[in-house]
């Protein structure tokens, strides 16, 4: 089966990973339901969150342009210095932009 990605197949494609994006999601606390919460399960979930974090960036960081990696730099430093996600956010995506543009 072949969706086509332009018109009426990208709404399809967006609907379809709507659906696994919810299911994945509701599936989640569903299981964890059954799950009792030790103090090993609070541990493997808060490693989990920055592997996972790990994973999304060091493609980017290995791979990507020079506004990628100061980006990362400054997000991170941000992070470092005000302890808060979203500045530290805010701060990579307008370097990242102020790079791109001069």
């Amino acid at each position: 089966m072949s969706i086509e990605p332009t018109g009426f197949g990208a709404l399809v494609l967006v609907l379809l990973m709507v659906v696994v994006t919810l299911a994945t999601r509701w599936g989640g606390v569903y299981v964890m339901a059954f799950v009792p919460i030790g103090q090993r399960v609070r541990r493997f979930i808060g490693a989990m969150s920055g592997s996972v974090l790990v994973a999304l960036l060091a493609p980017m960081a290995l791979e990507g342009d020079n506004g990628a990696r100061l980006a990362l730099l400054s997000t991170a430093i941000t992070m470092l210095v005000v302890k808060k996600p979203l500045p530290a956010i805010a701060a990579g995506i307008v370097t990242a932009a102020l790079f791109r543009q001069f």
